[in-house]
């Protein structure tokens, strides 16, 4: 059997995301290497709309090569759901029966629910990501046959008892670094028969960035500083603008940062000359400026591999992160391909280091560019996930019965 199933809260083709990204690229890749792959997943647009409405129409498309299952969403109380969201997002303690209301009332999908009861015996399932309801109710009809791609953050949310009492039940968690597999050994307990896999991400390393190209198509002449991904506080991307403001308040300097990616950003007056905000560019575009970057700074602590980190070192830029996210500081002190800080003067710091030190800035993405090339290209990353799925293939009754 060669049918696998991936369930997702939502998907398509133009949705931003690194779990989204991941979901994607993993899928096409499996179906590449001979795989019947399939997607379940609810007709809400994506993470940013209302979870309460159904965008798609549901039943079966067929989106970029890939059978799409779409199930409709009930109505829900967002009220009550934002209002426990609220406490999660601030850190703020919850109760067992709020943490009822927070998975109840995420968003609503039976139906998915009942296709899985229908048809679990078919297929091996992934689940991506840990935290929405079609992992947290999905994952417990068929576990046997059930992995989870949890991409863990040390966050409020994957303390819950609730996934607790949920993820150390599947046949296998899917992890991409080491610090997230302690991370899972510390929420959840020993592994014991349970598969904890460290098998990263696959990586798209086809392609090439023309600095010359990007500044030109720009008009950015200065040495920049570049940020990717959503500017929201999730991101921090607050705390790097206001670190940004300071280092350029505290000496002149020509040097920009520039931000790429979606969402609104606040500038302060002092910062704002010093900012170039590009929103949304194409792939080459963003491509051309990993290359004519001078270092990519992911501010981020809620991370679980960073697919941005990888693509600035495949342009052989190094990198600035933040030293309370255990993945990315993995990254840069296993590769040697960046720095990191945990406060403004270690950020002023690092970024003077990497500016006052060209050779040694250039070592550093030299580095990280052997890193993702030995470690992430995609056939390595697929050869794991086949040994996944036939593993959970090759598993009998009994383990079946133990973990039902």
């Amino acid at each position: 059997m060669n049918h696998v199933t991936f369930v997702t809260p939502w998907f398509g083709p133009d949705i931003p995301g690194g779990m989204e990204a991941e979901t994607r690229r993993t899928i096409a890749h499996l179906q590449a290497a001979g795989f019947n792959v399939e997607v379940l997943t609810t007709c809400i647009r994506d993470f940013h709309t209302d979870w309460g409405k159904n965008h798609h129409r549901p039943g079966v498309e067929v989106v970029d090569g890939v059978t799409v299952r779409r199930f409709p969403v009930l109505p829900r109380d967002k009220t009550a759901f934002d209002a426990v969201n609220w406490r999660l997002m601030k850190g703020l303690p919850i109760t067992p029966e709020e943490e009822q209301i927070y998975i109840y009332e995420m968003f609503k999908c039976p139906a998915l629910f009942d296709h899985i009861r229908q048809t679990c015996q078919d297929t091996i399932y992934f689940f991506i990501p840990y935290m929405f309801a079609t992992t947290y109710f999905g994952a417990q009809i068929c576990p046997q046959r059930t992995a989870v791609i949890p991409c863990l953050h040390d966050e409020s949310y994957a303390y819950l008892s609730l996934y607790r009492s949920v993820l150390p039940q599947v046949h296998t968690l899917v992890l991409h670094v080491e610090s997230e597999r302690a991370l899972a050994d510390r929420l959840f307990g020993p592994a014991g028969s349970q598969v904890r896999a460290v098998i990263g991400e696959g990586v798209d390393t086809d392609w090439h960035g023309d600095a010359a190209r990007f500044r030109a198509r720009f008009g950015l002449e200065a040495p920049f500083v570049m940020y990717v991904g959503r500017r929201d506080a999730g991101k921090n991307v607050p705390l790097l603008v206001d670190y940004w403001q300071q280092y350029v308040q505290a000496a002149p300097t020509d040097m920009k940062l520039v931000l790429i990616g979606p969402g609104d950003v606040d500038l302060p007056p002092a910062a704002a000359g010093h900012v170039v905000d590009l929103g949304f560019v194409s792939r080459q575009e963003k491509y051309d400026a990993y290359a004519a970057a001078a270092v990519l700074c992911q501010p981020s602590i809620n991370e679980s591999f960073s697919l941005v980190v990888m693509e600035s070192w495949l342009a052989e830029t190094p990198v600035l992160v933040h030293g309370r996210c255990a993945v990315t500081r993995e990254h840069c002190q296993k590769s040697n391909g960046g720095l990191y800080f945990s406060s403004y003067p270690e950020f002023a710091a690092t970024l003077d280091y990497l500016r006052e030190h060209p050779p040694a800035a250039r070592q550093m993405g030299r580095n990280g560019r052997k890193y993702v090339l030995a470690h992430y290209q995609w056939p390595q990353i697929i050869e794991q996930y086949k040994q996944i799925i036939a593993a959970m293939q090759m598993e009998e009754t009994p383990y079946a019965a133990s973990h039902a």
